[in-house]
């Protein structure tokens, strides 16, 4: 079995090494040019372009071809595959996806919708990617799927709403209006449908972090091992204040690396984006799988 999934989902180079991951890209249009998804632009580029120019990209999803394309070649060698996207709160790429299924008959294509997006999306990848190289037959490779996605709390906050308000994503927030640009709201992304919703909100930035630290205390229990992972568009000092206010809350964390977000997702958000995947650390070890590296540390 193999695995396709999008650019919508962040996972690092490290923890992605050694397994089967195909990704499908995403076209983003930006000051007037067009980019395959982080084919062709790295985020350090995407980010100094966003601010200099001022400009808003706009994203396009891939099409049932891309999908069918991609299916078709990947079942030359093994036709079963497990197709994990975006949101499709946030996306219409799942419904492309299976358009494209259906096009690809000698594939036997199973299509998850993940309802997430970003590092708590690449947990659901590199768990399935596990079970799949040790052998899971694919009911067991969805229920721990499913595991990981119910476990998973994912927020975020952000200086700057115009990316969202100009991607329409603004339009999921209840309770928020143009006339509150000036607070900044904490957004998570709900587990039945996806879409992104407000958890809460502040008057900076700064306070902004902080209370979606204290939200994320409230979800998970303090004193039981987490996974953390951390994600920002191009602010690491809004990384440092909350995995400082995280590590000063909970007992024990295993800490993922941080990642940029992906240049598909920072279209819509922004550089001043701040975000946080928290779960039970049992999640991922109690399942019998390397999912975790084993020289990274819990630290107390």
């Amino acid at each position: 079995m193999q695995i396709v999934t999008d650019q919508g989902m962040d996972l690092s180079r490290i923890d992605a090494e050694g397994l089967n991951i195909h990704t499908v890209p995403l076209r983003i249009t930006l000051n007037g040019k067009t980019y395959i998804g982080g084919d062709d632009i790295d985020y350090v580029t995407f980010y100094q372009i966003l601010t200099e120019t001022g400009a808003f990209p706009t994203t396009s999803q891939p099409s049932p071809g891309d999908f069918a394309d991609v299916y078709r070649n990947l079942a030359k060698t093994d036709p079963d595959i497990l197709s994990i996207h975006i949101s499709s709160g946030l996306s219409g790429t799942v419904n492309s996806a299976r358009l494209g299924a259906e096009m690809v008959r000698e594939a036997n294509v199973t299509v998850l919708d993940s309802k997430t997006l970003s590092g708590p999306f690449g947990w659901q990848v590199q768990a399935a990617a596990h079970a799949i190289r040790a052998g899971w037959c694919l009911g067991d490779i969805l229920k721990l799927v499913d595991q990981v996605r119910e476990g998973t709390h994912t927020l975020f906050t952000l200086g700057d709403l115009r990316y969202l308000i100009h991607g329409g994503r603004i339009s999921h927030l209840k309770g928020l209006m143009a006339s509150m640009l000036n607070i900044k709201p904490i957004i998570g992304v709900a587990k039945d449908d996806g879409k992104y919703y407000a958890w809460g909100r502040a008057a900076t930035l700064r306070r902004a972090i902080h209370r979606m630290a204290d939200i994320v205390a409230e979800k998970v229990p303090l004193n039981i091992p987490v996974r953390v992972q951390f994600i920002h568009g191009n602010n690491l000092e809004g990384v440092a204040m909350i995995k400082e206010r995280i590590a000063s809350m909970f007992n024990n964390v295993f800490f993922d690396e941080t990642l940029p977000v992906a240049p598909l997702l920072g279209a819509h958000t922004g550089p001043s984006v701040v975000g946080i995947g928290i779960a039970p650390l049992h999640i991922f070890t109690n399942s019998g799988l390397n999912i975790l590296r084993t020289e990274k540390a819990i630290a107390a």
